[in-house]
């Protein structure tokens, strides 16, 4: 199984089962924080939910298609960033991720998502990275500026949120363009 620790503080792991009620439980402290820009929290209502998510995401990965990793600050559970399905003959993909509220304003998701952009064009061989964001979420915005990405566009309206359409930026990062920036290990 796929365990990646970044510092003494922060590592990833792919989920497991035995992480549903972790995962559910961070859910449900930070749900009213995490509304604003999740669109599936009125559709996880118990850990069962959470159970086949977490298969789903086993699955993928088991198939070499993406999967759902586990962030872990110092020792608790903390998020996700999922990599998305992987298009194997573009050697593309997207990544996703939620934070707790508690675990907000330590530089996790840019370590998490940058440790995972390095295994995807170090091991996975990938060419394209892509991630979106809702216009107005600055925070998830933040991410892949920080990584380097290039903002490529607008998507309009293509995210439902509960009761309105939402905006949502593009950013992309090819692997030579990550190449000539990173030339030494993933840092906050």
């Amino acid at each position: 199984m796929f365990s990646y620790p970044i510092n003494e503080d922060v590592s990833l792991r792919l989920l497991e089962v035995r992480d549903a009620e972790p995962l559910y439980a961070v859910l449900r402290e930070s749900e009213s924080y995490l509304r604003r820009w999740l669109p599936f929290l009125d559709n996880v209502h118990s850990v069962q939910d959470i159970i086949q998510f977490i298969e789903s995401g086993l699955a993928r990965y088991a198939h070499n298609n993406g999967g759902e990793i586990g962030i872990w600050y110092r020792q608790q559970f903390a998020g996700v960033v999922g990599i998305h399905f992987i298009n194997w003959s573009n050697r593309t993909t997207s990544l996703g991720y939620w934070l707790g509220e508690k675990f907000q304003g330590h530089g996790i998701m840019t370590q998490a998502c940058g440790a995972l952009i390095r295994i995807l064009f170090e091991e996975y061989d990938l060419h394209r990275v892509e991630i979106q964001a809702a216009v107005d979420n600055m925070k998830s915005r933040a991410i892949p500026e920080r990584l380097g990405f290039r903002q490529e566009g607008v998507l309009r309206q293509t995210e439902w949120l509960y009761d309105h359409y939402v905006d949502h930026v593009v950013y992309g990062l090819l692997k030579d363009d990550w190449l000539t920036t990173n030339t030494s290990p993933v840092t906050p």
